[in-house]
């Protein structure tokens, strides 16, 4: 097995697992609200880096960079609707913008990890 053949691997269990995670946060069952959360706004970064991780993870999966955004940034309004129909849950426009928030966060993390320019292009010590 090639490094480059277990890096990929790896990137597309962590792209699975991310959205894994993000569904169970977006549709389980929430818990009472009994105890107010340490920090204030706390459910907005949970949402915010959900978000982020996803769409950053599978970007650099497929490379497909605007589909992955639309499609996250879509599911994060559409969540709100389908939370708003499920017991147990709510609907919280904020979260939805949380989402967004988390959108932009991971197209800005997959673009800053992208590998360099390939070899052989013009640049420093190029053709």
């Amino acid at each position: 097995m090639t490094a480059r053949g277990s890096s990929r691997r790896a990137l597309t269990a962590a792209a699975w697992l991310a959205l894994a995670a993000q569904l169970a946060m977006l549709y389980a069952p929430s818990l009472p609200d009994a105890v107010p959360p340490p920090v204030p706004f706390a459910d907005k970064l949970v949402h915010c880096v959900a978000f982020a991780l996803a769409t950053a993870v599978w970007s650099r999966l497929t490379g497909r960079t605007a589909l992955v955004a639309a499609l996250f940034s879509a599911h994060g309004v559409v969540s709100e609707f389908i939370q708003a129909a499920l017991p147990a849950r709510s609907a919280d426009p904020w979260d939805a913008l949380a989402d967004l928030a988390g959108v932009a966060l991971g197209i800005w993390v997959a673009a800053t990890l992208r590998p360099p320019p390939e070899a052989g292009r013009s640049g420093p010590g190029g053709a």
